[in-house]
């Protein structure tokens, strides 16, 4: 599930398998640092090896709409933050669902895809 421009529906909408709440969030500052959460995790070793390097680049923004609240099955996979805020970490969640996994990610590749950011295509 991609960023969603429509907050209270989401929120309202049941679109996760455990609860998640959308909150304004956002990582404005396009060059703002990214930390990964957890670099053992798959998602960043399978189909591609994602790397800091594949976050360079960026246009715009970070992200938007991050997750402020969500489940204990959500893990946080990587935080980003605005010079001077304090980290966020809804960016990217990831949980298991039946035989699959579930991801919400509120970073924008929405903007990242048309401008053919190579790392923002690798990690998607």
């Amino acid at each position: 599930m991609q960023y969603n421009a429509s907050v209270g529906d989401f929120n309202g909408g049941h679109f996760t398998p455990y609860s998640l709440q959308l909150g304004r969030s956002r990582v404005s500052v396009e060059e703002a640092p990214i930390e990964i959460l957890s670099p053992d995790d798959p998602i960043f070793h399978f189909p591609n090896e994602i790397s800091q390097a594949d976050f360079t680049g960026w246009v715009q923004e970070r992200g938007l709409n991050f997750a402020d609240q969500w489940d204990e099955h959500f893990k946080p996979l990587l935080s980003s933050h605005d010079p001077g805020e304090q980290p966020l970490k809804g960016g990217l969640l990831k949980a298991p669902s039946g035989k699959g996994t579930y991801i919400y990610t509120g970073y924008a590749f929405f903007r990242q895809l048309p401008a053919g950011v190579p790392g923002a295509i690798r990690y998607l």
